[in-house]
């Protein structure tokens, strides 16, 4: 389910989930043992989309507070997400 950022009915909770779920299939795919994959380039495609409208806050709090649960070092996790920087 690909974010249609045309849609009237999109709502800023929308947003997050695409972020927050593109954080969380890189630290499954990168840091868990996990048999199964879950990063897809819709995913990847959704939160960069989501990131054009989320404030730095809300992004750094997702990465922060999914890293904590994860258990994952916050700047290893910035790596794995933006490893071009």
């Amino acid at each position: 389910m690909a974010l249609d950022l045309n849609d009237p009915e999109l709502e800023f909770s929308d947003l997050v989930y695409a972020y927050q779920s593109w954080v969380m299939a890189v630290i499954n795919d990168e840091k868990l043992d996990s048999e199964e994959q879950l990063l897809t380039d819709d995913i990847a495609e959704d939160a960069l989309n989501s990131m054009r409208f989320l404030p730095g806050e809300v992004t750094s709090a997702i990465e922060t507070s999914l890293a904590r649960v994860y258990d994952v070092d916050a700047d290893e996790l910035a790596e794995l997400l933006f490893p071009e920087e």
